[in-house]
C-alpha cells in the first residue's frame, strides 16, 4: 500500500542533514554541559554555540533564547512565567478560544488554582481573532494576551502584530504560539511578531522531536516551571538535550529564512484542491480562503464524523488528522470549529489536511480519486 502523507502540521520527517548534524553529539560528544572537566566543557561550548545560532537565524540575543523539550513547555512557560511575574500589577489575561490546548489549559489552571481571571475571544466564522475584539477585553488591570500565530487546525492566519502592537503600547504582555507558523510563512527576525514571549517547535519544520524554544524578551525573566539545577540562566532546570538542540540549531538555519514549506506552489495545490472539495456535496471547507497557511486545507462534512472519515482514509494509504495531533482519538467536536460557530455536528467530520516539501501531483490525484467514494461511504451510514 502506498503512504500518502497529508498530516505535516502534526509533525514532519527528520531532515538527512539535520540528522547527520546530530549525530557527532549522540556518540562522541556525550559530556553534561554542566559539568566541569574537558567532556563537559566541549558540550558547553556545543551548547552555548547552538544558542548563539538559534539566536543569528531570530535576530535575538543569545540570553533569551530558552531550550524546552518542546511546544507545550514554552506555551506553558510562557503564561504562567508570565501571570506570575506580573501578578501584583493584575491578575486579568486574555487569549482566544481557538488556541491550542497547551495554551487554553495553562490559562484554565491560572484561572482555577491561582485565582486569575481569563476572557476568552471568539473568532469569525472564518477563524480569524479580529484586533478589536481583543481592544474590547483589555481592563486596567490586563496583564498578559497570549494569541497563536496561525491556527494548527484550519491554519487561518492571525494580526498578531498589530495586536502585540497594540499590547505593547498599554504595558500588556503579549505571547504568540508560532508554533505553525515557522517553516510555513516568511520569516524576517522574531520582533515582527510585536511579541514579549514566542513558542517554537523543532519537529514542525523537519527538525528533531522533544525539543523547542521559548523566546523571552530582554530584560523579562520569567520564573521556572521546572525547578532543580541552575540550567538554562536559571529558568528551566535539567540536562539540556544537545543533540536535540544541535538538530533544532541546524533545522532553523536550513529552514527558517527560506521556509522549508514552499509557499508558491503549495498554495496553488492547496487552492485547487479547496475549488475541489467546495464542488463536493455536503463538504464545506473551513478556515480563512486567503490568510491562511499555504499548505493547510481544513473541511468539514455532512452526515460523517471525523473518526470514520479518518479510518477510511487510512485504509487508501492516505494519513491526516482532524485537527491537533494531541486530540487525535477524541470524539469531541472540534473546539476550534466550535469557536467559529460551526454546529456540533459538522464540528465533529473536521479533516485537515496538510501539505509539505514532499507532496507529489500523484499523491493528491491519489486523494481526488479516493475521497468521494469514502464521503459517500461515511454519509450513508447516517
Amino acid at each position: 500500500m502506498r503512504t500518502v502523507n497529508l498530516d505535516y502540521n502534526a509533525t514532519t520527517p527528520l531532515d538527512d542533514g539535520v540528522r547527520e548534524a546530530m549525530m557527532p553529539f549522540l556518540s562522541g560528544v556525550f559530556g553534561n554541559p554542566s559539568s566541569v572537566h574537558h567532556m563537559g566543557q566541549r558540550a558547553r561550548a556545543a551548547l552555548d554555540e547552538a544558542r548563539e545560532r538559534v539566536a543569528a537565524v531570530l535576530k535575538a540575543n543569545p540570553s533569551e533564547i530558552i531550550f524546552t523539550s518542546g511546544a507545550t513547555e514554552s506555551c506553558n512557560h510562557a503564561i504562567l512565567g508570565a501571570a506570575r511575574l506580573r501578578s501584583e500589577k493584575g491578575r486579568h489575561i486574555v487569549t482566544s478560544a481557538i488556541e491550542h490546548h497547551a495554551v487554553l489549559h495553562s490559562c484554565e489552571y491560572l484561572e482555577n488554582k491561582e485565582n486569575f481571571e481569563v476572557s476568552v475571544v471568539l473568532p469569525d466564522a472564518n477563524g480569524r481573532i479580529s484586533p478589536d475584539s481583543v481592544r474590547e477585553v483589555i481592563r486596567t488591570d490586563t496583564i498578559l494576551v497570549s494569541l497563536m500565530a496561525a491556527n494548527n487546525e484550519v491554519g487561518t492566519i492571525q494580526p498578531v502584530a498589530e495586536i502585540g502592537e497594540f499590547c505593547a503600547n498599554n504595558c500588556i504582555l503579549f505571547h504568540t504560539d508560532a508554533v505553525q507558523a515557522f517553516g510555513k510563512l516568511s520569516f524576517d527576525e522574531i520582533s515582527q511578531f510585536r511579541a514579549d514571549f514566542v513558542s517554537l517547535c523543532a519537529h514542525k519544520f523537519h527538525g528533531p522531536k522533544g525539543v523547542g524554544i521559548l523566546y523571552a524578551r530582554s530584560p523579562l525573566q520569567p520564573p521556572p516551571l521546572i525547578h532543580g539545577g541552575a540550567h538554562e540562566n536559571a529558568r528551566r532546570a535539567g540536562t539540556e538535550n544537545l543533540p536535540a538542540i544541535i538538530g533544532m540549531a541546524e533545522a532553523i538555519e536550513r529552514f527558517v529564512p527560506n521556509p522549508v514549506f514552499p509557499g508558491d506552489s503549495l498554495l496553488e495545490q492547496t487552492t485547487d484542491l479547496l475549488d475541489w472539495l467546495d464542488s463536493l456535496d455536503g463538504v464545506t471547507p473551513r478556515g480563512h480562503r486567503t490568510e491562511r497557511l499555504p499548505n493547510t486545507v481544513a473541511f468539514s462534512v455532512v452526515g460523517a464524523d471525523s473518526i470514520s472519515l479518518l479510518a477510511n482514509l487510512d485504509i487508501e494509504g492516505i494519513c491526516a488528522s482532524s485537527g491537533s495531533a494531541c486530540s487525535s482519538g477524541s470524539i469531541t467536536p472540534s473546539h476550534v470549529l466550535s469557536a467559529m460557530g460551526v454546529p456540533s455536528a459538522e464540528a465533529n467530520s473536521l479533516i485537515r489536511l496538510s501539505l509539505g516539501r514532499k507532496t507529489s501531483a500523484a499523491d493528491l490525484h491519489h486523494l481526488r480519486t479516493v475521497l468521494p467514494f469514502i464521503l459517500q461511504s461515511s454519509q450513508s451510514r447516517e
